[in-house]
């Protein structure tokens, strides 16, 4: 007997060295998780758990414990395993590209009919690219208008051909259809709320530790689940982030109102979007109104002045209130946005997508596009590297979407950070900015931008030509605020104001 005992040792001791694994196979939507005792095998303390599986009868069954696995070691008789923490469009674009490509995918999210505080808009070359189906898109915005701090607007969608148009979309209609979408492609829908991860080695097993809603109480019960890889969707407040030391970054608060006004003025904006720019509505980024399915969107944000923003808030209603007047507030949201990339988006095996890894960018605040992307791009390289999930991957496969991700949008970025460092830091850059906007070429090369996701290659002597019309408007730009200019009655920093928003 000992001696079958000590062969049995040596053979775990070569099967890890082998970087083979013990059979795994989970299917369905984990529903509860039961730790049993551990047991230990060639250095890596591994729980026993029971897995309790939806689409069948309450069956409990024992797993048995995993190896240590080297990265580009085969998996036996099972499939690399990858948890996706958030289900916003970053982490259900990515859990559907994991699951279409042969990964074992758990996508845990605890607000599954979450409602983000978030404009809405996403660019034409998303429709194709994602494959989204129209009846999840609200309205198709063929006109906009750029406000400045006088008032004075600019028409900015004169360049349009008649078939671009800008969709805007309810995030919890958006967010609902991706997931969907994934679960039926194949991936396990977990409604949990993640709380920490574990990882006794650089090569063993994540252990998550999270708190189930699935049987639809409010109170979440503890449960485990155990994975190879891990991806943080979690947004700006990411627990994934803060677990690998990813640094800190600059956020704003965007608030935003959801507000049903009458059916003449809803007409109004029927296929216009409206943006306001001024110290009134923010110190450093821009106020809106955005069409939805059957009211508009009014919001703000702001990073430098985080404690005013219902004070922002107020002055955007204000700008907006001949327009919406006589509208009802139906919702009222408030959550932080990224304003820069953080320091550190992968390690180990775990790595950061969306807003946890801080792909918003500055001037226009889009991250809807980005975070499905950076999703996607973040699982194509994981369903690459493991060789369609039956190889164990690593850090390699999620250096490789970062440098791609790199490549491609660096310079998106880089541009948008400077023009918001030109125009928005003053009002008369303000003035500036909107009387450029009125240009047709600037009009066509943003928008081509925007809706294509590609940085346009302009003409030189347009682009020179432009640069001159650039330092002229701001030289201008004091001068651009006529006192004949339009203007309405903004109760921004007014004491009676200050009393009815603080007690909003």
């Amino acid at each position: 007997m000992a001696a079958t005992m000590q062969m049995n040792k040596q053979a775990t001791r070569q099967a890890a060295q082998q970087g083979r694994v013990a059979p795994f196979k989970a299917t369905g939507v984990v529903r509860k998780v039961a730790q049993l005792p551990s047991s230990t095998f060639s250095g890596v303390t591994v729980p026993q758990r029971q897995f309790a599986v939806s689409g069948a009868r309450s069956v409990s069954r024992a797993v048995q414990s995993v190896f240590a696995v080297k990265d580009g070691a085969a998996l036996e008789g099972r499939k690399l395993r990858v948890a996706v923490i958030g289900g916003g469009p970053s982490g259900a674009c990515a859990a559907e590209t994991l699951a279409k490509g042969g990964v074992e995918t758990f996508l845990l999210e605890r607000k599954l009919d979450n409602c983000k505080p978030c404009g809405g808009a996403i660019p034409l070359c998303m429709v194709e690219e994602f494959d989204l189906p129209m009846e999840i898109i609200d309205r198709r915005v063929t006109k906009m208008k750029m406000i400045s701090p006088s008032n004075r607007e600019v028409d900015v969608g004169k360049t349009l051909s008649e078939t671009e148009w800008i969709g805007m979309c309810r995030r919890e209609v958006f967010d609902d259809y991706l997931r969907n979408r994934a679960q039926k492609l194949g991936a396990n829908i977990v409604n949990g709320l993640f709380m920490r991860s574990e990882q006794q080695s650089a090569e063993g097993p994540f252990t998550i530790h999270y708190n189930s809603y699935e049987d639809g109480s409010k109170m979440g019960k503890p449960a485990t689940l155990e994975v190879d890889m891990i991806i943080g969707a979690d947004g700006a407040n990411s627990r994934i982030a803060k677990e690998i030391d990813a640094g800190e970054y600059d956020y704003a608060i965007a608030f935003q109102e959801r507000i049903r006004i009458p059916d003449d003025k809803m007409k109004y904006y029927e296929n216009l979007a409206e943006m306001y720019v001024g110290d009134d509505v923010s110190p450093d980024f821009y106020g809106w109104v955005f069409p939805k399915y059957d009211h508009v969107a009014v919001g703000t944000g702001t990073v430098v002045n985080k404690t005013a923003i219902k004070q922002y808030q107020q002055a955007t209603r204000d700008r907006s209130k001949v327009k919406t007047e006589g509208g009802k507030i139906i919702r009222v949201e408030a959550h932080p946005i990224p304003e820069h990339p953080r320091p550190r988006r992968c390690k180990g095996r775990v790595a950061l997508v969306g807003d946890a890894a801080g792909y918003v960018t500055k001037c226009s605040g889009e991250g809807i596009y980005f975070a499905a992307k950076s999703g996607r791009m973040a699982a194509e390289a994981i369903v690459e590297g493991s060789a369609n999930g039956t190889k164990m991957c690593g850090e390699d496969a999620i250096r490789v979407y970062l440098d791609k991700w790199d490549r491609k949008y660096w310079t998106t970025y880089k541009v948008l950070d400077i023009l918001q460092k030109v125009f928005y830091r003053s009002n008369p850059a303000r003035e500036a900015f909107v009387e450029l906007c009125e240009d047709s070429y600037v009009q066509k090369m943003t928008f081509d931008s925007y809706l294509y996701k590609t940085v346009v290659p302009g003409n030189p002597l347009d682009d020179v030509k432009l640069l001159v019309r650039t330092v002229s408007s701001i030289l201008r730009s004091n001068a651009l605020r006529s006192v004949n200019s339009k203007s309405v009655n903004v109760s921004f920093g007014s004491k009676a104001n200050e009393e009815r928003v603080m007690a909003a």
